[in-house]
């Protein structure tokens, strides 16, 4: 067996798997792994995970910075401590600080050490620095996104015989001298010595570590804490005042979504200059819920947009649905008018709470992230965000899964609206379906007038719905806003193709929109109702058509611009019909 095969492994992840590789350590029965909220001296503002067998350890630690936050690192052939960019205030190296704990650890525990920063910085220069960083014994994910909602899991086995390097660790922390001073790296047999840092170079960490402490020390008061073992282990324990009235600061956890990281404080602070601000970024949840110890679930999470009335205003059809949004929003707004200029006046209640009936394909899942949106604009929600679930967002394979994953769900849906598709199947006819734990749940939250920053949203076929309804009478009352989607019609969807097609550019030659009204009419007059995929057969058939075009371009070798753009007779294929679909628990 290699000897140092935990390094090797972590060498050979690249961006897309380094998250299936983590999930994996958590059961590897050989690798302890622990998570600490900072590492003194010099990463004390990240999130570190540590790992190590019996021969070597590896660093991983997470870089909040706020997502598209670009950056140089100018160090294609010395390690820097600092970033150099135009326009910007130079700026601490995460990188170098991992360099300097990775080499001080295997100084002080005499093992092969190895690191790797997470960040979500876009280094755009990522390709003249593997070398060099691969020289320091670390690699760089860069351009994530929300990695403070990231869940790595660890083991904490202390049965362990190798936890025995983190205990070292905990017992006699690594003082800024030694950080300074280490020049060796014991990585591998081949190159357990490596070449002493220019004296320059070390005089510049001690100075560069003095005065970081030094500027928190001023700003605070006081430094970051630790515990006695020199690791930070608690967010409150940094030796910042979270109510400091005098700073004017709020501290709060994550209502402002602000990483107060000590180089990228200015960035994530520029709130209203960008569409969306690293704040906006970083406030929304990841998608992922834990059904059980042993299943994840993703979760889609529809961001709100910046422009939805004008977006509802683009929707083809839908003019009863227009009209009642416009109602409901209006109603929202005068509240909050007569809260500003009559606070002493009984406001209107106002319940966001909906039910969205109508067919596949007919815009439920598009109003609804529209609907976030408006609320939003209105000051009825702070987020507007749309959390997307259906029964097997609940339904686990343990039994309380489905409480566990409703409660995480709720959760992430909090400040904006929660949909359900086909929110039926929750309540089959079976007298111990889990299901009905979740609209019980559901129904406790809906009857909560504390909860007011969430709305919830019920999408389903309309009779099946009236049939769950009818079942949780109480379900009725706390639903008050209807809103039915009718199957397109023929114009409306052939008009829906329009707008479609010039999305990519396209045009149809007359021939060929001929054809193309033909195959859609004929697949209309023999639609079943019930299965009708109304917008969404029109994509589907627009998708095979997109391909077809393809294919007769590439073996024509085409090379004209208009003819790459133009849709002929021989593009339009047909494409099957859907069938009646099988009904479950009706």
């Amino acid at each position: 067996m290699e000897k140092y095969r935990l390094i090797t492994d972590f060498k050979t992840q690249i961006r897309t798997t380094i998250w299936k590789h983590l999930d994996a350590m958590a059961v590897n029965y050989a690798v302890y792994s622990t998570h600490l909220k900072g590492l003194a001296p010099y990463l004390t503002d990240l999130d570190v995970y540590l790992y190590c067998d019996d021969s070597c350890m590896v660093v991983v630690c997470l870089d909040c910075c706020g997502h598209n936050n670009e950056q140089i690192y100018d160090e294609s052939e010395t390690l820097s401590p600092l970033i150099f960019s135009e326009d910007h205030e130079p700026r601490v190296s995460k990188v170098w600080k991992l360099v300097q704990t990775v080499r001080a650890i295997g100084n002080r525990l005499m093992i092969p050490v190895y690191g790797i920063l997470i960040t979500e910085a876009e280094i755009t220069n990522t390709i003249d620095l593997y070398d060099m960083w691969g020289s320091n014994h670390v690699t760089v994910f860069d351009d994530f996104k929300r990695l403070k909602y990231r869940k790595i899991r660890v083991n904490e086995d202390r049965d362990l015989a190798c936890r025995s390097y983190v205990d070292a660790l905990i017992e006699h922390p690594i003082p800024t001298s030694e950080t300074s001073n280490s020049t060796h790296q014991p990585h591998t047999e081949e190159n357990s010595q490596t070449e002493d840092l220019d004296p320059e170079y070390e005089e510049f960490a001690r100075m560069l570590n003095e005065f970081i402490n030094r500027e928190y020390d001023e700003k605070y008061g006081k430094g970051p804490t630790t515990d006695d073992q020199g690791l930070d282990r608690n967010d409150d324990d940094r030796g910042l005042d979270r109510n400091d009235d005098d700073e004017g600061l709020d501290w709060s956890d994550d209502d402002e979504g602000i990483d107060w990281n000590d180089d990228d404080a200015e960035s994530n602070l520029d709130a209203d200059e960008q569409d969306t601000t690293p704040e906006e970024e970083e406030s929304f949840p990841n998608g992922v819920i834990e059904q059980n110890p042993s299943v994840s679930v993703e979760v889609e999470i529809l961001r709100p947009i910046p422009n939805p009335r004008e977006e509802l205003d683009k929707l083809v059809g839908c003019n009863d649905i227009k009209q009642r949004l416009d109602e409901l929003l209006a109603l929202t707004s005068y509240n909050k008018m007569l809260q500003q200029f009559c606070p002493t006046v009984k406001q209107h209640v106002v319940s966001l709470h909906s039910l969205f009936l109508g067919r596949p394909g007919t815009g439920k899942t598009t109003v609804c992230k529209i609907y976030g949106s408006l609320l939003r604009q209105a000051g009825a929600l702070s987020k507007g965000h749309v959390v997307v679930c259906d029964r097997g967002t609940f339904i686990g394979t343990l039994w309380g899964d489905e409480e566990r994953s409703a409660r995480q769900v709720i959760d992430m849906a909090k400040g904006g609206v929660l949909m359900i598709d086909e929110a039926y199947l929750l309540n089959s006819s079976h007298p111990h379906d889990p299901g009905k734990n979740v609209i019980q749940l559901m129904m406790n939250i809906l009857a909560d007038e504390t909860q007011r920053d969430i709305a919830i949203v019920l999408c389903g076929y309309k009779e099946p719905m009236k049939k769950l309804l009818d079942l949780n009478p109480g379900l009725q009352s706390r639903l008050p806003n209807r809103f039915e989607f009718n199957d397109f019609t023929i114009g409306e969807l052939l008009e829906i193709t329009k707008r479609r097609v010039l999305e990519y550019g396209y045009t149809f030659n007359e021939e060929a929109w001929q054809k193309y009204v033909d195959v859609l009419s004929s697949a209309y007059q023999a639609r079943d109702k019930e299965t009708w995929g109304n917008a969404r057969f029109v994509g589907n058939l627009l998708e095979r058509i997109y391909i077809q075009h393809a294919s007769r371009c590439v073996k024509l070798q085409t090379k004209s611009q208009s003819e790459l753009q133009s849709i002929t007779p021989e593009d339009i294929v047909p494409i099957e019909v859907p069938r009646p679909k099988a009904r479950i628990g009706f």
